[in-house]
């Protein structure tokens, strides 16, 4: 059984890399899920593994991602179950 978060991220989050530079780090840290741009202006993602493990990747995320994003706001939903993803992608 694998726990599930999902993230909204405000900021400066899009046009920087954010998403590709949270797939690397959600794939160094062996997470399953997903990575997208909203049309809002917000980048949102769905991250499943080890708890300790979406820990971590809970708090680069809050720290900005790459060098050149900002995040001003993290809304987050925790959740338990079966492990819907094997790797993680960016979706464009």
């Amino acid at each position: 059984m694998a726990d599930r978060v999902h993230v909204f991220l405000e900021g400066r989050v899009q046009g920087v890399g954010f998403r590709f530079a949270t797939y690397k780090k959600a794939s160094e840290l062996g997470l399953g899920g997903w990575v997208r741009d909203l049309p809002d202006g917000r980048v949102e993602a769905l991250f499943e593994g080890p708890k300790d493990a979406l820990k971590t990747m809970l708090t680069w995320c809050q720290k900005g991602g790459p060098v050149f994003a900002r995040v001003d706001n993290m809304e987050t939903s925790w959740d338990t179950g079966g492990s819907r993803y094997r790797d993680f992608s960016v979706i464009d």
